[in-house]
C-alpha cells in the first residue's frame, strides 16, 4: 500500500539571510560543493544554469544535500519558493546533472569551493584550524544553507570564504566573530582574528 502523502523530495527552509532560501534534498546531490554568483560561472552546473535562467536570481550555492538560492530584493519568496522546489525536484528526478566536474579553486582570484584538506606542508595550527572548520563549523553553517572555506593562516589571521546564505547575510559578522573566531581562539592560542575575504 502506497503512502497517500509521500514526503517531498525537495523542501525549502528559511535561512538567517532573508534573501536566501535553502532547498533541502532527501539525498546527496554532489560531493563537490560549489558557489555560483553569475550566470557566466554556471558552465559546470546545469542546475545552477537553470536557476540563473530567472532574472531574479542573485546567487546559487550547491551543497552536499541542499541548494541555497539567493534572490534580488524586488521579488518575494512567497511566490517563488514552491515552484522553485518543484523545479529542483524535477531536475533531480530526471537524473539531470547537478555539477559536471569538481569546481577547483581559482588561484588568481582566491575563490574556493568545498573543504580544504590538510596537506603535509601545513603547520600544526593550520591542520587544527582545518579540522575544526571541517568537523564543527561547516556542518553547523550548512544547516543554515551556507559554507565556510579555509583560505589561509598568516600572522595570526585566519582568512576564510563565506559562501551560500552566509554571503551577504546580515548575521554573518556575528557568525564570524562570535562563532568561528571565538571557537578558534579558544582552542588555538596563535589565532588572533578571523576575517572573511
Amino acid at each position: 500500500m502506497s503512502n497517500p502523502n509521500p514526503q517531498p523530495k525537495v523542501h525549502f527552509e528559511a535561512t538567517p539571510n532573508p534573501q536566501t532560501l535553502r532547498f533541502v534534498c532527501n539525498r546527496t546531490i554532489t560531493d563537490f560543493p560549489a558557489e555560483f554568483k553569475t550566470v557566466q560561472e554556471t558552465a559546470r552546473s546545469p542546475l545552477a544554469k537553470k536557476l540563473f535562467g530567472f532574472p531574479w536570481t542573485a546567487g546559487v550555492y550547491i551543497g552536499k544535500d541542499f541548494i541555497s538560492v539567493s534572490k534580488q530584493d524586488w521579488v518575494d519568496w512567497e511566490t517563488l519558493s514552491e515552484p522553485l522546489a518543484g523545479l529542483i525536484e524535477e531536475h533531480l528526478e530526471r537524473g539531470e546533472a547537478v555539477i559536471l566536474e569538481p569546481v577547483k579553486p581559482a588561484a588568481s582570484s582566491g575563490a574556493a569551493s568545498g573543504a580544504a584538506s590538510a596537506t603535509a606542508s601545513d603547520s600544526d595550527d593550520v591542520r587544527m584550524i582545518k579540522k575544526i572548520l571541517e568537523e564543527e563549523i561547516r556542518p553547523a553553517v550548512a544547516q543554515d544553507g551556507g559554507d565556510i572555506v579555509f583560505h589561509s593562516f598568516e600572522n595570526g589571521i585566519v582568512s576564510i570564504f563565506m559562501q551560500g546564505s552566509c554571503s551577504g547575510c546580515p548575521s554573518s559578522t556575528v557568525t564570524l566573530k562570535l562563532g568561528i573566531e571565538e571557537r578558534l581562539k579558544s582552542l588555538i592560542p596563535s589565532v588572533k582574528e578571523v576575517i572573511s575575504i
